[in-house]
């Protein structure tokens, strides 16, 4: 197999620091797909891989998940920093030398790579012979083709891939499914970034509550702050027929803000308006926006969405300056940011007691230090549920506060009725409430048994938040627990194609290859998630398990005795 970067010679000439740059994320990308299908690496030639195999079959469906991979890859990337592949594959005797193989057959795979097209794959009749009753995708006669220094004419077939097969029904973009992205920050500070981050966040919860509306969550927009697309491209990213776009201005204690609502299929405005005005008018304006956006796209309001969406939760905007720097901190998920946000939350609160937002805030911040290891469950837990309860009690109709609740009942408490009849009371609230639909699938009813349930509420939360690694990985630990093993394995990889260095979906595969007794690809895959996660022990007590099953009883205990010595200096579960 021969794979090449299509245009790498130019891109070279007119900028070489990025054509290096995008060899190098190209390698990341097919160096762990090379492994999965038994492929030997023989060498890379500038920006191309040569690849030898035990199997034709091997080899195609390698080529297949390359071609997948650099597609899921590109998604939110701007044309300049995208990858352009084609793969050429031939079947026939090679010579080897000191690990390189040489002979007419490399010859053959490297001249007709070139055949393939812009992420395209081809073969020669040798390879279509021994594969083409065993491979799912239809392959293509290119007819005889003259090689350049190769005598006869061979006969070519190019992979035909399912995004471009011939009567495939065109895709039809719902207009009531939106993509809020992030607003753009034109204020004359640079550091009131996070206002413009904040504002589009609130206002995908506003909208959220308009039950005629499917809004894409946070997640999932939030790459196309640094990699804009056109609205086509990202009608195709995430199954949207409509997105809203706008720019913030904020100067002391006024506001600009500028929106349009735009077809995301034929990119018409369909929209556009700007709000000058007060600070503490921001909640009005969120109001205004989310009310004209349901006129505009023909969705009813029905009276208990207009009373979600026109709740004014405080009218000290001092405090929701401080919620939306806490909400900044505590997205990173990071020690340091989680400790950032406690402190805006409760200086927020301080300023605005009954800010239920806030306390919401602050509860989720002490579930995030418990659930992710930072501080001892018995220490953040009870805190955790004592500020939802008081949030439940200054307002019982917000879907956060329960949500909040929820957290505390399945991850400290084990209250599996309480925490599903939590989740359901946010959904009703928030339908589109993508990480409620994630806890009750793979927290709640997962943990209980109820798998069809929670695979369900699993994919919901995927369909909201499409580009979410941890909503694509949920997906796939419900299929392991499933012992949907084939189905879950492809998740997985469907989280690695387009983010390569996610480790919990390299940890994901690495239990679902135990599960297979594939111990090989279990033990690479778990070694690589504790490299990318630094050794975190969420990753490390996993790994002692797939040594121990994979009979590698010396790594297990040097796992342990690991764990034994952090355990003196952190918290380890």
């Amino acid at each position: 197999m021969f794979t090449d970067m299509v245009g790498y010679t130019a891109l070279g000439q007119k900028n070489e620091s990025l054509s290096l740059a995008l060899v190098d994320e190209q390698r990341k990308l097919i160096r762990p797909i090379l492994t999965r299908h038994n492929g030997r690496e023989v060498k890379t030639i500038g920006d191309a891989f040569l690849v030898e195999f035990p199997s034709a079959l091997d080899a195609i469906r390698c080529a297949y998940e390359i071609q997948r991979a650099v597609r899921e890859f590109n998604i939110s990337l701007p044309e300049e920093r995208r990858i352009h592949l084609r793969v050429g594959i031939h079947l026939g005797d090679v010579m080897e030398s000191q690990g390189d193989i040489s002979g007419d057959a490399v010859n053959i795979a490297s001249r007709i790579e070139p055949f393939a097209g812009d992420g395209g794959v081809c073969l020669t009749r040798q390879a279509y012979d021994q594969v083409h009753d065993k491979f799912e995708l239809p392959l293509e006669s290119l007819g005889l083709r003259q090689l350049k220094n190769v005598g006869a004419p061979l006969e070519l077939f190019k992979m035909v891939m399912p995004w471009e097969q011939k009567g495939a029904k065109p895709l039809e973009f719902d207009k009531k499914r939106i993509a809020v992205l992030p607003f753009s920050n034109i204020s004359p500070n640079p550091t009131d970034e996070y206002f413009a981050d904040g504002m589009t966040e609130e206002l995908i919860a506003t909208m959220s509550k308009i039950s005629g509306l499917k809004v894409i969550a946070r997640t999932s927009v939030m790459g196309y702050k640094v990699a804009p697309r056109k609205a086509s491209e990202i009608a195709q990213d995430l199954n949207v027929g409509t997105i809203l776009e706008g720019s913030v201005r904020k100067a002391g204690e006024r506001l600009r803000i500028t929106v349009q609502l735009i077809d995301a299929q034929s990119s018409d405005h369909l929209w556009a308006e700007s709000y000058d005005r007060e600070l503490k008018d921001v909640f009005t304006i969120q109001t205004e926006i989310s009310e004209t956006v349901a006129e505009a796209l023909k969705v009813q309001l029905l009276s208990q969405d207009r009373l979600q969406i026109e709740k004014r939760q405080t009218a000290n905007p001092e405090a929701f300056t401080l919620y939306l720097k806490g909400r900044a901190q505590w997205n990173t998920r990071s020690e340091e940011g989680v400790n950032k946000a406690i402190k805006f939350f409760e200086e927020a609160i301080a300023r605005d007691p009954q800010y239920t937002l806030a306390l919401v805030g602050l509860a989720d911040c002490y579930s995030i230090l418990g659930v992710y290891g930072y501080r001892r469950p018995n220490a953040v837990f009870p805190q955790a549920k004592e500020l939802a309860l008081k949030a439940l009690a200054l307002d019982d109709h917000l879907a956060e506060a329960h949500a909040a609740m929820s957290e505390t009942m399945s991850h400290y408490f084990y209250d599996w009725a309480r925490a599903d009849f939590e989740l359901r009371r946010a959904l009703r609230l928030n339908p589109n409430y993508s990480q409620a639909h994630s806890w009750l699938g793979s927290c709640v009813l997962a943990s209980q048994g109820r798998l069809e349930e929670a695979l369900d509420e699993s994919r919901r939360a995927e369909e909201l938040d499409p580009l979410s690694m941890i909503m694509i990985t949920e997906v796939g630990r419900v299929l392991y627990f499933s012992r949907r093993y084939d189905e879950a394995i492809d998740q997985y990889k469907k989280a690695l194609g387009i983010e390569p260095d996610f480790a919990l979906a390299h940890k994901g595969l690495a239990d679902v290859y135990s599960q297979k007794s594939m111990f090989g690809e279990a033990i690479t895959e778990i070694e690589r998630a504790v490299e990318l996660s630094k050794g975190s022990v969420f990753i490390l007590d996993d790994a002692g398990y797939v040594y121990a099953v994979s009979g590698k009883r010396n790594e297990a205990i040097k796992v342990l005795n690991h764990l034994n010595v952090l355990s003196s200096e952190m918290y380890v579960p």
